[in-house]
């Protein structure tokens, strides 16, 4: 019998996908911003980001290939077809068109294109910026079979490139000594930066990308569910070392900084001050290609696993249509301003986000409670009810009875962790109630 373990270089390559499709501009900025305000506390700092700025998202790409189904609509309507459906969709629409998208490209013109600017440069280099990065991006999804190779084989490589020389500065020869901490670092260095690497949002995404790279190792040659979950989990090694060697250097970066540069507004400012500090004008350019290579593997990721999403919804459309289409609504939303596209998507994705953590554990937990749907529908509603006031709170729309009772009741609530608790009960109470249904007898006829 023909063994279906996949060489190494195609798990290194499958691994160098995974951390080109989740390192995108977001991730190179929180590090370093986390860093100046961590001082002297980086280290557990820095290792609560990398929980739940890495952990959860390799997890959430396993999962995928444990749960041996073929899309994130098939395992989340485990616990209802319309749940599954609404969720689906608001998780597509949300890391998709709607904002990260978008962003990928606003965000590759404010810090590399923006310095290079005049100030009274107006709004035309945007919009060509925009069409020029979108019209690429759409190039590379128009296959997505090639995803992998295109991104694994050569933008990957030229981002840790750009990445490395960067942090590799930053490690022989730091700015300064560290200075003390700041704010909620000084006190709760851990749990603070744990609540910072939610801010990568990568948890949503790694049910998209998750997809991506299970159809591309099913192409590799694996095909039972063993040798898919042990492909995904080797993979998620080689990019989980990538991101926790890149994060901590980025950590210590902007922690060695703030003697030289004083405490930044943003870790935008911070890379683009210590490019230019290491660099002098080359500083400039290296980081606008960083960044522009960075959020680029994102896009060609996300505009691939959205298309093919759609096309499954509306099988009459073509996928390249739909490729295209997206791309131009992208290019579009990326013209109106970054700020009005974050003050929209980030309460839909505040709700969502405790829902996917959920989800990605159920799944693991899925043989030892036999995949009852009771399990789910608990877990899913009593997260789903923290979670939706917990988006409600962040868009300042107040329901201050139900916030006071929540303050009261739910452990961890002000730090943005009350449905935790409320979705273990959840997931026990539905269990229970699994119980009482299968014992009672069938109803004669």
């Amino acid at each position: 019998m023909k063994s279906e373990r996949l060489p190494f270089s195609t798990t290194l390559i499958v691994g160098l996908t995974l951390f080109a499709l989740f390192f995108g501009a977001g991730n190179l900025i929180f590090p370093a911003s986390l860093g100046q305000v961590a001082g002297t506390n980086f280290w557990p700092a820095v290792s609560g980001f990398l929980i739940t700025g890495v952990g959860l998202p390799l997890l959430g790409v396993v999962a995928m290939g444990v749960s041996g189904k073929t899309d994130l609509l098939s395992v989340s309507s485990r616990v209802h077809p319309w749940f599954g459906l609404v969720f689906t969709l608001a998780l597509y629409l949300a890391i998709g068109p709607l904002f990260a998208l978008p962003r990928t490209g606003s965000v590759s013109y404010e810090i590399g294109v923006t310095p290079f600017l005049s100030a009274n440069a107006g709004h035309l280099p945007l919009f060509i910026f925009t069409v020029v990065f979108f019209s690429i991006s759409c190039f590379f999804s128009l296959n997505p079979n090639r995803i992998v190779d295109i991104v694994g084989r050569f933008l990957t490589p030229l981002k840790l490139g750009f990445i490395l020389i960067l942090v590799l500065a930053g490690l022989i020869h730091p700015m300064g000594p560290i200075q003390p901490p700041a704010d909620e670092y000084v006190s709760i260095p851990f749990f603070k930066g744990f609540q910072e690497g939610y801010l990568t949002m990568d948890t949503l995404a790694s049910f998209v990308f998750g997809m991506l790279v299970i159809n591309s190792i099913k192409q590799k040659g694996a095909t039972t569910a063993k040798s898919i979950a042990v492909a995904c989990l080797k993979s998620s090694v080689v990019a989980a070392l990538l991101l926790i060697f890149i994060y901590g250097s980025l950590t210590f970066l902007g922690a060695s900084s703030v003697s030289v540069l004083g405490r930044l507004d943003n870790g935008g400012l911070v890379l683009a001050q210590a490019a230019t500090y290491y660099f002098q004008s080359l500083g400039g350019i290296l980081l606008g290609l960083m960044i522009t290579v960075a959020c680029l593997t994102t896009s060609i990721g996300l505009t691939s696993s959205c298309a093919s999403f759609f096309h499954t919804l509306l099988p009459g459309i073509p996928y390249k249509a739909l490729a295209v289409l997206l791309s131009v609504f992208s290019a579009t939303m990326a013209n109106i301003g970054l700020t009005q596209l974050i003050s929209i998507s980030v309460p839909i994705l505040t709700a969502i986000y405790p829902m996917a953590i959920t989800l990605i554990f159920l799944i693991f937990l899925h043989p030892l409670f036999k995949g009852r749907s009771e399990v789910y529908q608990g877990a899913m509603l009593c997260t789903g009810l923290v979670s939706i006031f917990d988006g409600l709170k962040v868009a300042h729309i107040n329901v201050s009875a139900i916030d006071s009772l929540f303050s009261h009741m739910l452990p961890l609530y002000s730090l943005g962790l009350g449905w935790l608790l409320p979705g273990i009960v959840g997931g026990i109470v539905g269990f229970v109630i699994s119980l009482v249904n299968a014992s009672k007898p069938i109803p004669s006829r």
